[in-house]
């Protein structure tokens, strides 16, 4: 006689959605893309409720014709998303508050309390072309992490919404040393943190490390994984991370790494509310390819008590 499998503790405060990048989805309007209404088809018809706004101008920007798209397939947004280059300096404000409004006023329209800040890549994610160092001067931190507080504080009093920063791959802000300056050099009250798991793996940190030591700033999570073959190869050709994501490099859970369980173990211990939105990067992708796998990864989190 075997004893039966024990149940995985209830995470009670992880609200699990996806997004359109788990569709393939990285730019507001591309031939390769999955068309926006079967994006939204689908991640209703895989079971997921919560969904982000992706790329601006994927999904439709009128804020009473996506609301009546979003109610109609029983979804709601958690978060918009936006990039910026606040390292450029105080020159580059202008047309970064330009594209931050857009995003926040649908942001705020669709009843959603985040707004996900991307910085910019240093390397272009599609065609690979350097742009500028992978290094900031001190200087560039400054205005990095000055830029990024205004920003904060201009959201929340113009729109109500809270930033949350995604250390993102090819970016300034990318792996463990880089992450723990840029949180050390910004008020907590006016920056959070977007953990994205496979970005944050990708650059070589632990995500359950950085929950437990940096937990007070954790606003919001995106689930995703690496292939540790592939990401091996990438590391050894120095690939870009468009190409990367071409190979492969970001897999479906729970074929990669970091495991996730442990990872919504220690969001849970924060005993704060949190979207733990999946994000599976694989631009360009066939279209039939994101929605069994959209199926398969609610289950396999269903399995890990989210």
């Amino acid at each position: 006689m075997t004893a039966a499998r024990s149940a995985p503790p209830a995470l009670d405060r992880i609200r699990v959605g996806s997004a359109p990048d788990s569709w393939g989805v990285w730019f507001p309007d591309d031939p390769l893309q999955v068309p926006w209404r079967r994006f939204l088809d689908e991640v209703s018809q895989a079971g997921y409720s919560w969904i982000e706004l992706g790329p601006y101008g994927y999904l439709p920007t009128d804020p009473a014709r996506l609301r009546e798209e979003v109610d109609s397939r029983r979804l709601t947004v958690s978060a918009g998303t936006v990039f910026t280059a606040l390292h450029r300096g105080p020159a580059v404000w202008e047309a970064t508050w330009e594209h931050v409004a857009r995003v926040a006023e649908l942001t705020q329209a669709m009843g959603a309390r985040h707004l996900v800040v991307i910085p910019a890549f240093w390397r272009d994610d599609k065609t690979a072309e350097r742009l500028e160092s992978e290094q900031l001067t001190p200087e560039q931190w400054r205005h990095l992490t000055t830029g990024m507080e205004r920003l904060g504080r201009e959201v929340r009093e113009r729109y109500g919404l809270e930033i949350v920063v995604h250390p993102h791959a090819d970016t300034h802000v990318d792996g463990e040393a880089n992450v723990a300056r840029f949180l050390d050099g910004t008020d907590p009250e006016l920056v959070g943190l977007c953990l994205d798991t496979g970005h944050y793996a990708y650059c070589g940190g632990d995500s359950v490390k950085l929950i437990e030591t940096y937990g007070e700033r954790l606003g919001y999570l995106h689930l995703k994984q690496v292939d540790p073959e592939i990401l091996a190869e990438v590391v050894a050709d120095d690939l870009p991370f468009g190409p990367a994501v071409r190979r492969g490099v970001m897999c479906e859970p729970p074929r990669g790494v970091p495991e996730l369980e442990p990872v919504l173990a220690a969001a849970q211990k924060l005993d704060v509310d949190l979207f733990a939105i999946v994000e599976q990067d694989m631009y360009p992708c066939p279209p039939d390819q994101p929605f069994p796998i959209a199926e398969r990864t609610r289950r396999f989190l269903r399995s890990c008590g989210a």
